[in-house]
C-alpha cells in the first residue's frame, strides 16, 4: 500500500492511523496475541515511530489481487539491526484490515520488545484516549 509506505518513510507515523480500518487487526512479532481496533494499532504505530531509526523499506512485493502487500524493512531499536516484513491487507474500502510484522534476528526481537514495553504506558493513554475522543 503506497500511502502506508511513504508515511512511515516519512516517519510520519501519526498519518497512520488515518488509513486503518475500523477493525484493523496487528499481529506483533513480539506479543502472541493480536490488537484489535483502530485506537490501539495506530498508538502501537506511533510507538513504533519513536522506537525505530533509520528506518528504510528496502522491498516491495504485491498480491495478484492487489489487496495485500509485504515491505521488507531494514532498521535499527537501540543501535541493534532489525530486519523484518510489514504484511498488509486491504479491507473492500481500501483500508489497512490485517497488519502483521515479523522481524529477525532473535537479538532484534529481543531490543524491540524491550523498546516497547518501555513505551506500551504511553501507547495505552493515547488508545484510550483516542477512544474517548481526546488527546493524549
Amino acid at each position: 500500500m503506497n500511502e502506508f509506505r511513504v508515511a512511515v518513510e516519512a516517519g510520519d507515523f501519526a498519518a497512520l492511523g488515518d488509513l486503518l480500518a475500523d477493525d484493523v487487526v496487528f499481529r506483533s512479532p513480539v506479543a502472541f496475541t493480536p490488537y484489535e481496533g483502530r485506537p490501539i494499532v495506530a498508538a502501537i504505530l506511533r510507538g513504533v515511530g519513536r522506537v525505530f531509526t533509520d528506518f528504510r523499506y528496502v522491498r516491495e512485493l504485491e498480491d495478484a489481487d492487489g489487496q495485500g502487500s509485504a515491505l521488507v524493512f531494514e532498521t535499527y531499536v537501540d543501535g541493534t539491526s532489525v530486519n523484518g516484513i510489514d504484511l498488509i491487507r486491504l479491507d473492500g474500502e481500501g483500508r489497512i484490515a490485517e497488519l502483521t510484522v515479523m522481524v529477525r534476528p532473535l537479538s532484534a526481537a529481543n531490543a524491540l520488545a524491550t523498546a516497547m514495553a518501555a513505551e506500551f504506558t504511553q501507547i495505552q493513554a493515547e488508545a484510550a484516549a483516542a477512544m474517548s475522543g481526546e488527546t493524549a
